[in-house]
């Protein structure tokens, strides 16, 4: 064989063996991971981050992990430390993170994408229960304290408020999280507990104390609340298969939940999870009825925190201007 041609086939398998792993490359790149920290299992923001996950797996060949944790106390400082390149976590968490007021101290790389939906909750009793009221809770036992999710706490105290009650004129049973306060309720150890409209672990604790309904929330108290956690607002919720529990049109708890990110997460990527989002709502709402008003225009809200550049990019490109705080 002569020089010539040995050179021939040297170059001829060095270019295959660059192609083929210029090919890996690009799969490997294809394929990396991204995690999407939320809530556990059973909980509202779990299943949205399964219908954001299987959408941007199936639509945009993102492969995204949902990493069900604790609570909002431990999904923030991983999104920050981009241990997760996206998070689910609700307004009051994220303001009191970046700003620094949170326990866990202050967050500064967390950046918002947008509001994919609104919470809606409730105080809940047994079906049969004689309690009609916020105010009828006074010396019941009610789940408080809620250190794996801060703002529960807040917003449970809130709700309190509406019927003019305090921690005080109550019986606090601790419990860390939301999903142990429903437990509580279900074992029989509280009176009452508290959640998210669209969760499973509602549909489950109705099924297995044979009926849940929600208590009353007055519109006269809303300011009381408002003092403890400004973000909340009162909506209007009719009985259907979403509102667990509401026998009759009245007005429930409402708070903004937030899709968030971190500096590090390249604009590129940012701006393809929102298009993708926009661009398949059917498919979330199939998993997440919660997301059937998931859109451009309401991701983006005038919060007074830090959107992630790619976030605006999209709204700019999209003449998408800032929905005003409720």
């Amino acid at each position: 064989m002569s020089a010539s041609t040995r050179t021939r086939i040297f170059m001829t398998a060095l270019a295959a063996g660059t192609a083929a792993l210029l090919l890996s490359g690009g799969m490997a790149a294809a394929q990396k991971p991204y995690g999407l920290a939320t809530l556990p299992a059973g909980t509202l923001n779990y299943t949205t981050a399964s219908a954001i996950a299987k959408v941007l797996k199936e639509k945009a060949g993102m492969n995204v992990l949902v990493q069900p944790s604790a609570g909002d106390a431990v999904i923030l400082p991983m999104v920050d430390r981009d241990e997760a390149e996206i998070g689910i976590s609700n307004i009051l968490e994220v303001a009191d993170a970046v700003s620094g007021a949170a326990k866990i101290g202050k967050q500064p790389h967390l950046r918002l994408i947008g509001v994919p939906h609104t919470f809606r909750g409730t105080f809940w009793v047994r079906k049969d229960s004689p309690m009609k009221t916020i105010a009828d809770l006074k010396g019941k036992r009610v789940p408080l304290g809620y250190p794996a999710m801060l703002t529960i706490d807040r917003l449970a105290r809130s709700i309190l408020a509406t019927g003019g009650l305090t921690a005080k004129d109550v019986l606090p049973v601790p419990v860390p999280n939301v999903v142990a306060g429903a437990n509580t309720f279900s074992s029989g150890s509280a009176d009452m507990f508290f959640f998210a409209f669209g969760a499973p672990k509602v549909r489950e604790v109705n099924a297995t104390v044979g009926g849940i309904r929600a208590l009353e929330i007055p519109a006269s108290g809303l300011p009381a609340a408002q003092k403890i956690f400004r973000y909340g607002y009162l909506t209007k919720a009719v009985p259907n298969p979403f509102f667990v529990g509401v026998t009759h049109p009245m007005d429930v708890y409402a708070w903004d939940n937030l899709l968030i990110t971190n500096d590090k997460v390249p604009d590129d990527v940012v701006y393809k999870i929102i298009d993708t989002l926009v661009h398949n709502t059917g498919d979330l709402v199939a998993i997440q009825p919660a997301l059937r008003g998931f859109s451009a225009q309401n991701l983006y809200v005038n919060y007074d925190l830090p959107y992630h550049p790619g976030a605006l990019k999209y709204f700019k490109d999209h003449n998408i201007t800032a929905k005003a705080i409720r």
